[in-house]
């Protein structure tokens, strides 16, 4: 049987909030998306971007790409200078979905991967970060997903029991050290099948 799960933790990139580097770099490449899949699979890749979720600064993270990519300075520059060109908005549905759970005084809390530089513009833009009991962001602990640590650290700060906890993420590797901790997992497609996996869990009232 599955446990009655009571808290819902939510990703935020890609669950809650629509960011992709495309966003921008399709403008800079002036809609070339082969030049601009080529630069972001040998540049200023994820692998890259996940140093400074785990709290690396783009300071220094600019500078090792420069020296080994001098052409390509602008480009690496742009990453962390207009970072909030790679945010379209929020995922509406999803935000809704959050809107209901607190109405329906559901403890909601965030754990995601996050620059520490960057993380403060999506908090102004985006009035329901300030809607969570708590959030744990990776560039603040220098951990990230799928680290299990970065789970456990989450459960001993916010004094979360996995047991209760539903865990929202559109990537499977981070959805998967998520259940390995005892969370109920749920991988992220789009929001009406979100809506059903939370209905059947008990967290909502109604289908919508």
């Amino acid at each position: 049987m599955t446990a009655h799960r009571t808290i819902v933790v939510f990703d935020l990139g890609g669950v809650l909030i629509d960011w992709n580097p495309r966003y921008l770099y399709r403008k800079l490449f002036d809609g070339d998306d082969a030049a601009m899949e080529h630069f972001l699979a040998t540049v200023c890749t994820s692998d890259w971007n996940a140093q400074q979720d785990a709290g690396r600064t783009f300071a220094e993270a600019c500078a090792v790409l420069k020296k080994e990519f001098p052409a390509q300075e602008k480009l690496i520059d742009a990453w962390f200078q207009r970072h909030g060109e790679m945010v379209a908005g929020p995922i509406q549905g999803t935000v809704d979905i959050l809107s209901e759970l607190r109405e329906q005084s559901v403890p909601i809390y965030a754990l995601s991967n996050w620059s520490i530089e960057t993380y403060p513009t999506a908090e102004k833009r985006f009035d329901f970060l300030k809607w969570f009991n708590g959030i744990l962001l990776s560039g603040n602990v220098r951990l990230i997903k799928p680290d299990p640590r970065i789970f456990q650290l989450f459960f001993k700060t916010h004094g979360v029991d996995p047991a209760d906890a539903v865990y929202i993420d559109d990537l499977p590797r981070n959805v998967e050290s998520a259940s390995a901790q005892g969370m109920h997992g749920i991988v992220f497609t789009d929001p009406p099948a979100l809506r059903d996996e939370l209905v059947k869990l008990g967290l909502l009232n109604k289908a919508g």
